[in-house]
C-alpha cells in the first residue's frame, strides 16, 4: 500500500473568488476548503489546490503530495541523495515539510491527519 493518498496540482490564481467557480466545475461540484497559509490564500477543490496573494515563494513546488505519515517519506529522500528543505512543521490541514529530491524536484508534503 502507498504512503500517497492523493496529488494534489497546484494553480497560482489572481483572484481565488473568481478561480473556484471552474475548479468546483472541474472537480464535480466538491465544496472548496479555504484556508490562510502565511500571506497566501488558498483553496483545495477537489484535486487542485488555488493558491492567491504573495505566492512568489511557493511557485518552484512542483505538487503537493498527501501522506499518511511523513517519516517514510523523509527516509526516501534521504537514502536517495534529497534533502528536506523546511519541516516537518505544523500547517493548516495538517504536518508539511518540503523536500528538493536528488534530481532538483521540489515538493510539499502533507501528512492528512485520520
Amino acid at each position: 500500500m502507498s504512503n500517497i493518498t492523493g496529488v494534489l496540482a497546484r494553480v497560482f490564481v489572481d483572484d481565488l473568488d473568481d478561480a473556484l467557480v471552474l475548479y468546483r466545475s472541474l472537480a464535480g461540484g466538491a465544496e472548496p476548503v479555504r484556508f490562510r497559509f502565511r500571506s497566501v490564500e488558498l483553496a483545495r477543490v477537489g484535486p487542485f489546490l488555488l493558491l492567491s496573494g504573495d505566492t512568489e515563494a511557493y511557485r518552484d513546488r512542483v505538487a503537493t503530495l498527501l501522506v499518511r505519515d511523513l517519516r517514510p517519506v523523509i527516509d526516501d529522500v534521504e537514502r536517495t541523495g534529497g534533502h528536506v528543505v523546511e519541516g516537518p512543521s505544523p500547517a493548516p490541514n495538517g504536518r508539511r515539510l518540503i523536500a528538493r529530491h536528488a534530481d532538483g524536484a521540489l515538493f510539499e508534503y502533507i501528512e492528512e491527519s485520520p
